[in-house]
Formats: structure tokens, sequence, C-alpha cells
């Protein structure tokens, strides 16, 4: 197609000049008379990218994404920071499953993990992307939408409440950042319906990052969330990398250097000292153990009396485990419900959710001299949140308790289901008071009949 200017652009910057239309934006084709396209303008090239460019820009002043923009997949560290593999391979994942999304839109995608995990990034990231494609996207964090639903009730307001409610509930495709952290009112709980549920309706692309569980989500939201067909959950488990991104961030609580020394090989099989059936019951409950050591999965029980070897094994176990390159977290469960207790105190500088999450979320978990006898009723609720959860998701633990402990039976029913669990119990006595009374046999003086007969 040839193409002549309609007129000369008279500007004294050359540089700033169209090469093609000399600077009037426009075209006309050159074709015959009788053409239905003879004498109108079409814009320039330059005209249709300044038009683009103002459309982008439109959408960028709409999306919420202004403080945002440095937010993209290139500047995400999809490796993370000083993280094991586990949790390296999980947020490459996340990366990649974000990548996928902003690519081909389908459903939900809801976002989960702890604080500073990554989750805003890669929403904003996927927001990003598709604003440079020149597609829309709408980002929102929950609780200033709120407050800008709260605003339309305002005298001054220039918006109603209809224009600005409709505006996110019928966006193309709406990011809605924080959920959870919103006042939990009544009238909250029922906007984020009335807004959820219509985008369920009607399938609407939607992108949610969160640090809840869906156990603490209203239960009209958690069973849209819950819907696989609709919904696709990923969980984060990488720490907050506003702390350095390090593992030693999320097991502040962990005592297994305590238990450094505690190894396979300096398991003392006591076999000059016990006989028979404690003998061999000891042996299995080693093997068993080193077993799961190297194939990790579902729950695994020590119980017996106290010093008979418990703590040894599972400390052999997370050592074994940790030499493999993983993180596994060793807390003893009195400490855990008090340092869950600290959090409340007005110095204390971790939350009650971080602290009970980097527990229950953790890759591989010890909980060591396990027992609710003595235990307030939210204590044990707590360390049932953390035993269910890891049931129901089948997370690596490795548990120690007395044969004789007292323990919540909706615990004992998760612990103790052969379906998920090994449960081994170690019959030998206590290695400690063994010992003891073999020392005391070895310094009591023995008889010397000798002596008497010789008086005699």
């Amino acid at each position: 197609m040839n193409t002549t200017s309609t007129s000369t652009a008279k500007m004294t910057n050359k540089k700033d000049v169209c090469p093609i239309c000399h600077g009037t934006r426009f075209l006309r084709r050159d074709v015959p008379i009788d053409h239905p396209d003879f004498g109108r303008a079409f814009p320039c090239e330059c005209k249709l990218r300044e038009t683009q460019q103002a459309a982008l820009d439109d959408l960028k002043q709409g999306s919420g994404l202004t403080h945002l923009t440095q937010m993209t997949f290139a500047t995400f560290r999809a490796e993370g920071v000083g993280l094991n593999p586990d949790k390296r391979k999980n947020l490459h994942d996340a990366f990649e499953r974000a990548e996928q999304f902003a690519r081909a839109p389908q459903g939900w995608l809801l976002l989960k993990g702890g604080y500073g995990c990554g989750k805003t990034h890669l929403a904003a990231a996927i927001a990003n992307d598709r604003l440079a494609r020149g597609e829309s996207a709408m980002f929102v964090v929950v609780p200033d939408l709120l407050d800008h639903l709260r605003a339309t009730f305002a005298p001054t307001s220039r918006v109603s409440y209809d224009e600005r409610f409709e505006t996110v509930r019928d966006a193309p495709f709406l990011i809605l950042d924080d959920f959870g952290a919103q006042s939990a009112t009544a009238w909250a709980q029922e906007k984020m319906f009335q807004l959820l549920n219509h985008r369920y309706n009607a399938q609407l692309p939607t992108v949610i990052t969160t640090n809840r569980d869906l156990e603490e989500i209203e239960p009209r939201l958690r069973s849209r969330f819950g819907d696989a067909t609709l919904c696709s959950i990923v969980t984060i488990l990488a720490p907050d990398f506003r702390q350095g991104g390090t593992d030693s961030a999320r097991s502040s609580s962990s005592n297994l250097g305590l238990y450094a020394d505690m190894s396979f090989e300096n398991f003392d099989l006591r076999g000059d000292e016990l006989k028979g059936e404690e003998r061999s019951n000891l042996r299995r409950v080693v093997h068993i153990a080193q077993d799961y050591a190297a194939r990790p999965t579902g729950f695994v029980v020590f119980t017996g009396d106290y010093g008979a070897g418990k703590t040894h094994l599972a400390a052999a176990i997370a050592n074994a485990i940790t030499q493999q390159g993983h993180t596994v977290q060793f807390v003893v469960v009195p400490d855990l419900l008090d340092h869950l207790r600290a959090t409340f105190a007005p110095g204390s500088v971790v939350s009650l959710d971080q602290r009970f999450e980097e527990t229950r979320a953790a890759p591989y978990l010890v909980l060591d001299d396990l027992g609710t006898e003595n235990a307030t009723s939210w204590a044990r609720e707590k360390l049932f949140q953390i035993i269910d959860y890891r049931y129901i998701a089948r997370l690596p633990t490795i548990l120690t308790m007395h044969r004789e402990a007292q323990i919540d039976p909706r615990i004992q029913a998760r612990i103790f289901d052969l379906a998920r669990s090994s449960v081994n119990e170690i019959l030998a006595p206590s290695f400690r008071m063994t010992h003891r009374r073999a020392e005391a046999k070895a310094s009591a003086p023995t008889r010397r009949t000798r002596n008497y007969r010789e008086r005699d």
C-alpha cells in the first residue's frame, strides 16, 4: 500500500518528526477515487503507539499498582535466599505457577504463606505482566478496599457505593491482596462474600493472597476456595525475606542444636544389659527409626519409659534428615507451649501467628515429650491444630511420649491411626536407672569370707 501524508508538519525539532507521516499523525491511502478508503484518514504507526501507550497508562492508573511497578517476574528471586532444597523448590514452583496464570488465567489462584514469603510480589508480578501486554488487571489490598467502600457513605464522596463496589466486583481480572487482614465485622464479611460469590459464579479470573489457613476463613468463602475445579491453592513455605530469608528466621524455637551429638552411630543398644524380648524390641525400633530417617513420611511415634532412648532416636532421625540438606524443627512440647504463650507479651517481636505457623507448617517436625495432662484447654487446642494440620497434609512428624502419658482423645485419634502412623513402644527400662543399679552393684563392698575363715 502506497501512502502520502495529508500535509507537511512544521516542526522545529526534526528528531521528533515521524519519518512516515512527517508529524501529522495521520495518513491517507493512495487508492482510486471509487475505492471505499479514498479520502479517509488513517492513524499513522506513531499515533497508534501513542494510543496504545495512553491506554496502558490508563490501565496502570486504575490498576492500583502505582507503587508496585518494580514487582515483576524479572525482579523476583525464584531461588530464594539461603533456603534448603525443599523450600527452594517450593518457591520456584510457586513462581512458575504464577507465570502460567499470568499467561493463561483460568479460575482463581490462591497464594498462601507466612509474612514476607513473596505472595504480594508474585501477585503484583502477575498484574504487571498483564499490563505490559496491554491487558487489564486491578490490584486492591482488601483492608484498603473496605475502607474505600465505607468512605463512599460520606456526604462529600464523589463516588457512590454502588459504583465503587461494582468496579471491583466486575473487574475482568482482579487481585485481592492480604485477604484475611481485614476487620472481621459482619459488614466486612458480607461485602467480601458478595464480591467473591459474584466472581465465583461468573468464574472471573481472580488472584488472592493470604496468610490465613482455610480453617480460619468464613465457611461460605472457605467452600469456594476449596473448590478444586475453580481454585488452585499454592502454599509458599519460604520464610520472611525481610529477616534475611534464611531458615534460621523460621526455626528460632527449634532445639535441635542441643541434640547435635545424638546419632544412630552412638545409640547404645545395651547388648550386655538387655535380654530376650527387650533386646530384640530395641533393635527393631532402631531399625524402624533408621528406615524413617531415610524415607520420612507420615507420623512415627516412640513411646516408653523416661530415659529409654525415645528422644535420642528422635534426634538421630532429625540429625540424619538435616545432613540430607533439609531443615528440621525440633521442639519439646512444654517449651513450645511456653513459646506460644510468650507471643502475647507486650515486648514480643514475634506474633502468635508467626510462631504457630513456623511449627505447624515445618517440612519436618519433632514433637518431643508429648503429653497434655497439665495443659490448659487453650494449649490443648493449639497442639491439636498443629497435629491435625500435619495429619491431613501428611507432613513428616516424629513424636515421643511416655507410655502412660494422658493425651487429648482427638490427638490420640490422629497419632495412633495406623494407616498414617507408625507407633513403636520401647520395652526396655530407663537407661539411667539400670546404669545406676549397675554402678551401685559395682561399688558395693564384697563379703570377705576369707577373713572370717582366717579367724576360725
